[in-house]
């Protein structure tokens, strides 16, 4: 995704960072790579929103931090810690669940329908949080799910968005573009730690048997 193009002219105060230009980036999504998605397999798309600044914004692997990264996927790394990201937090306890990184990479593929960091006066923002930042990005959500498609070698029959209103604007997507034949909603992991949090363990237990389920298919 480093030559993913910059996107047209945005509604002011918002930003976009394509962190794949960053060299160190570009190193440690490629090491990644090559560790886990080497063997030649479709795997299902499960689909954020858009990259965090301090989880795939530095790391370059989506839901994953800096301590994720080296302590339980094996990449050593010299990135700053800082606190431990909410969504990386839930999404490795699905991973460990299903078997570790190793085990998981091998039928999933973790990633996010635009791939490109969007921030809003230098925080995190959402690819729909505005109607106008939506029909600027459109054409460009589009070409990132053609393309990933395309390069990852994706399974088509299902695809599933981490994210409830992510999986409106995936759906509707995936309707002008015919990739997949079924789209399969879950709640976003940021969410559910920080307004389920009392519930984690049901809620890791419904994303387990949901990506478990496709596993057989």
């Amino acid at each position: 995704m480093a030559n993913f193009p910059a996107p047209p002219a945005l509604p002011p105060g918002i930003e976009a960072q394509n962190p794949f230009q960053e060299p160190a980036v570009q190193t440690l999504a490629q090491r990644f790579a090559d560790k886990f998605y080497a063997a030649n397999q479709s795997r299902v798309a499960l689909l954020g929103i858009n990259p965090g600044r301090l989880g795939m914004g530095r790391t370059g692997v989506a839901f994953t931090d800096p301590v994720a990264l080296r302590d339980i996927c094996g990449i050593a790394n010299d990135l700053p810690r800082g606190r431990p990201e909410l969504s990386t937090q839930f999404v490795y306890r699905v991973v460990e669940a299903l078997g570790g990184p190793a085990e998981f990479y091998r039928h999933f593929f973790l990633s996010s329908i635009y791939p490109l960091v969007l921030l809003n006066k230098g925080l995190n923002y959402n690819y729909y949080d505005s109607p106008a930042v939506i029909k600027a990005l459109w054409p460009d959500l589009q070409r990132s799910l053609r393309q990933q498609v395309a390069d990852f070698g994706l399974r088509r029959d299902v695809a599933v968005s981490l994210g409830r209103r992510n999986g409106k604007f995936l759906t509707k997507l995936n309707k002008e573009l015919g990739l997949f034949d079924k789209i399969v909603v879950l709640d976003h992991p940021r969410y559910l730690m920080q307004y389920r949090r009392r519930d984690l363990e049901a809620n890791v237990a419904k994303y387990v048997e949901t990506l478990g389920s496709l596993l057989a298919h």
